[in-house]
């Protein structure tokens, strides 16, 4: 079964919507900045990938993920022409949810309600959302949302739901994450030889998917595979990300030969880079040439549970388009990567028919999704 994409929705620091967004990532342009929501004296990595909305720098306001996710669902909802989310259920996925407002809370004292924890309050009042599902997978946490809507439309449940992914820098995430690293990271760059970690970037993305196509659908949505290989807390394991690759050609019916475009991971990390490109080499094996490859993240930051959603988004519009976004300081791919037709320097043209979509996160929980252009 697909299912079609009928409206899409995004924010990051690169771009409010998703032709700005678009448009800045086939430009080059990153949203890499010294940090703006809290002291960078305390952190070594004194840099992130923030949407620079707070009413003034160094003092942070809470709801911030919320707000971005209320952004893109609303976007997308206006794109598929639905004026009435009553009946329309929302499902998103997030790494922490509102763990910042939690943290200015619990710290400055930041008036915060307990309600406000879940998305669903703010998706009912601001948007007459009535039926709402959170998922916290980490990284893969959109895409898994997005695997649970499909099933939705698969058993019935529904004929046209939203699925989101949404996360926003927090202070204690972003201590962990550099404090992990023996160098200080200074940005995302993956695949190269010379990467040093990975930095966070505020973000939220949301689809429409539905049974029926609509005037003008954006894409179709083939399939998403889903698995947690358990393997380790926080080291990925290339045959758990090999085995939902494969499940996700299986599924859609296509062969590695068949893709002409993939949205890496790319998180810049030291064993996620490597881990990812091993796998896509033993599934695309003569084929790892074939298709163009980026990753968004060398511009946007890690956006965590939205990333894999945010991917898509891009995904969907470069097989509009034809256009696909350069990878971003990647100077010397890493010997996994080397016969990988990356997107270097300048956005690449093409005739695209078919994306695929990755993203992994800790614990082995892995997505891939497949969708393919509608002429």
């Amino acid at each position: 079964m697909s299912w079609y994409i009928t409206g899409s929705g995004g924010v990051a620091s690169v771009g409010s919507g998703v032709g700005p967004l678009f448009d800045s990532l086939c430009a080059g342009r990153t949203g890499l900045a010294p940090l703006r929501g809290f002291d960078a004296e305390p952190f070594r990595a004194r840099h992130a990938y923030e949407i620079d909305n707070r009413p003034e720098p160094g003092r942070d306001v809470p709801h911030r993920a919320t707000d971005a996710l209320v952004e893109a669902i609303t976007e997308a909802a206006r794109e598929a022409g639905l004026d009435d989310l009553t009946d329309v259920p929302i499902l998103v996925g997030t790494g922490l949810r509102e763990l910042r407002s939690l943290e200015l809370w619990w710290r400055d004292g930041v008036p915060f309600a307990p309600r406000d924890l879940h998305f669903g309050t703010a998706l009912r009042d601001r948007l007459g959302a009535v039926t709402t599902y959170t998922f916290s997978n980490a990284c893969s946490a959109s895409l898994y949302a997005l695997a649970m809507g499909s099933d939705m439309l698969a058993l019935d449940a529904a004929d046209t739901v939203i699925v989101a992914g949404v996360d926003v820098l927090t202070e204690s995430m972003h201590g962990l994450l550099e404090r992990v690293h023996a160098t200080p990271p200074d940005r995302v760059r993956p695949f190269d030889r010379n990467r040093t970690g990975v930095l966070m970037g505020d973000g939220a993305a949301a689809v429409v998917l539905r049974r029926e196509p609509g005037d003008r659908p954006k894409g179709r949505l083939r399939a998403v595979s889903v698995n947690c290989d358990a393997y380790h807390v926080t080291a990925p394991d290339p045959k758990g990300i090999a085995s939902a690759m494969r499940s996700s050609h299986d599924l859609a019916g296509v062969k590695p030969e068949d893709v002409d475009l993939v949205l890496l991971h790319g998180t810049g990390t030291l064993l996620n880079d490597e881990a990812e490109a091993v796998a896509m080499a033993d599934v695309y094996g003569d084929h790892a040439d074939g298709p163009l490859m980026t990753a968004i993240k060398s511009m946007t930051g890690h956006t965590s549970g939205a990333s894999g959603l945010m991917n898509l988004v891009v995904g969907l519009e470069s097989l509009r388009t034809g256009v696909v976004p350069p990878v971003v300081g990647l100077d010397d791919p890493v010997d996994e990567a080397a016969d990988f037709r990356f997107v270097l320097g300048e956005p690449a043209t093409g005739d695209l028919s078919v994306a695929q979509v990755n993203a992994f996160g800790f614990g082995g929980i892995n997505a891939v999704a497949i969708v393919e252009a509608v002429r």
